[in-house]
């Protein structure tokens, strides 16, 4: 077990959350994915999470790993067309994952997620993260308008506003 990473994820807690992003930016995240839903058959999820528990770390899950986890508990994949797409960031190690379902990441790929993540991460190291998120979602958005164009009916399937774990 890396000794600076559990106490990174120790000291981690909901406040980081709150400080990295307040009310006001939640907010300006959720209607940016109700917006962005707005022109696509994807559903998008915003989760992030101050650190992991002790028995996570000393099983040594990874941010993947528990990306997946949480892909499945806010069952995001539970999509008419298999277009979700998790966008999770574990701030003790200042880590994003996308996960994406097997429609959309059929036709995207890992690499164009990992540039993606690649970017945010960047922006979240720069110490912004409403910008950071906000970016993710323009470059989602703009894969899944090619990929999953809005044709008709365009229900909301999934829930819009950010989750805090």
């Amino acid at each position: 077990m890396d000794g600076l990473r559990f106490f990174k994820h120790l000291l981690a807690g909901r406040w980081q959350v709150a400080r990295s992003f307040p009310r006001d930016s939640m907010a300006r995240i959720e209607s940016a994915i109700r917006q962005s839903e707005s022109c696509h058959l994807g559903e998008l999820r915003f989760a992030v999470e101050a650190g992991l528990d002790w028995p996570e770390l000393r099983a040594g899950l990874s941010s993947r790993q528990r990306a997946v986890q949480v892909f499945s508990d806010l069952r995001v994949w539970d999509t008419e067309h298999n277009s979700g797409v998790l966008i999770y960031l574990l701030l003790a190690d200042r880590k994003v994952e996308i996960v994406a379902d097997r429609g959309i990441h059929a036709r995207v790929g890992e690499k164009c997620w990992q540039s993606i993540c690649h970017e945010m991460e960047q922006r979240f190291h720069a110490g912004e993260f409403e910008n950071g998120v906000l970016q993710g979602l323009t470059a989602i958005t703009a894969l899944l308008k090619t990929h999953f164009p809005a044709l008709g009916n365009n229900p909301d399937e999934l829930p819009n506003h950010p989750v805090t774990l």
